[in-house]
């Protein structure tokens, strides 16, 4: 791809000057976006991006090239794609640009971005940053979540208006439980769900709640909802995708861009509108005029701070009650305490597990 030689441009964000290069480069091609239409977007809801990275380690998903028709993401398995995520700040970053340290399910550790202004959103952006995927925690205390996501996420046979259908569920069943959530779609098919909790539990016990969540609402819908984590048992149904709850696992943050042809931007809504709306409807080229109307629809999960008690209480008498222990964490972590065998159901020969879940050598 040829090198742009159009001159950089500065945008003035949070009173601070951020240059931005090449900005004639087309990010997609399909709707004829530039680099600078991305920026400019960015600028437009630098209040609401802001809001949801502030002080949270985030991890970018850089799109140098922007997104084109067979541009792949890297993977650990295949790191020769056209993009790729970034957990370490880079050496040449800007002193504005502040780090902090979190430690990864491994134990090893390392410095992430952790946005103080609007600034810093831009500085990743001009990176080629499309999506911003920020822990559930703050710098001042990386251990313990203040959030948790419940992600909705269609599997085949589903889409998003099968996830709009299961929210209100959802919503009730936090209601009951004297909590509350805030909907935004994920920018994909899918629907995410946002609970503001007191940063005093860790991330296995945030993750256990999670399930406890899950759990009852799969027992509430067991035709729409499920919890299995084979995808040979899930059906036509939502999966509630506890493992984003595990340490080092994360959702596009709001007003993130996704790379997609249409740009979708993952976008807050409000409850009575969940059932109404598509995810094409929101992009880069609408979103910052919705945003100018009605502002930060999440701007309040700053403002409350649920208890985690009573799901753990409700995952206590699963498994009191009915033997429903742990789930399994995804493949690259460590086993954990009483988490049952990460073996695909149809390849699981009984033989050669005990009883209680272990591998018989």
């Amino acid at each position: 791809m040829a090198r742009s030689t159009t001159p950089a441009v500065e945008l003035e964000v949070g009173g601070r000057p951020v240059r931005i290069t090449s900005p004639d480069k087309v990010y997609f091609a399909d709707r004829g976006l530039t680099k600078l239409d991305v920026m400019q977007y960015f600028a437009a809801v630098q209040d609401g991006i802001f809001g949801a990275l502030r002080h949270r380690p985030t991890t970018l998903e850089r799109w140098p090239s922007g997104w084109f028709e067979g541009a792949k993401l890297s993977t650990r398995a295949d790191n020769r794609g056209d993009a790729f995520y970034q957990k370490r700040i880079s050496p040449h970053a800007p002193d504005w640009v502040e780090p902090v340290t979190i430690t990864f399910p491994s134990g090893r550790t390392a410095d992430e971005i952790c946005p103080t202004e609007p600034a810093v959103v831009l500085w990743c952006a001009n990176q080629g940053t499309l999506t911003f995927h920020p822990w559930p925690v703050t710098r001042d205390d990386v251990d313990h979540p203040n959030q948790l996501r419940i992600d909705l996420d269609p599997q085949p046979g589903t889409d998003f208006a099968d996830a709009a259908r299961v929210a209100p569920e959802l919503r009730a069943l936090l209601q009951e439980l004297g909590m509350d959530g805030y909907p935004k779609t994920s920018g994909g098919r899918g629907l995410h769900v946002y609970v503001p909790i007191e940063p005093r539990w860790t991330f296995v016990e945030a993750r256990r709640a999670v399930i406890a969540l899950g759990r009852e609402l799969e027992r509430r819908l067991p035709e729409q909802v499920t919890m299995s984590w084979w995808k040979e048992e899930r059906g036509a149904r939502i999966f509630i995708d506890y493992n984003q709850m595990a340490r080092d696992r994360t959702i596009a943050s709001a007003y993130s861009v996704r790379a997609n042809a249409r740009a979708t931007v993952s976008t807050p809504l409000r409850w009575d509108e969940v059932g109404d709306v598509h995810p094409h409807d929101f992009d880069v080229t609408t979103v910052p005029a919705r945003f100018a109307e009605v502002g930060d629809l999440h701007a309040a999960v700053a403002d409350v701070a649920y208890s985690l008690e009573p799901l753990l209480e409700a995952s206590a008498r699963d498994e009191r009650d009915h033997g429903l222990g742990d789930l399994p964490y995804p493949p690259e972590y460590p086993k954990m305490p009483g988490e049952p065998p990460r073996v695909q159901p149809s390849k699981k020969v009984a033989a050669h597990w005990d009883e209680d879940g272990s591998r018989r050598e």
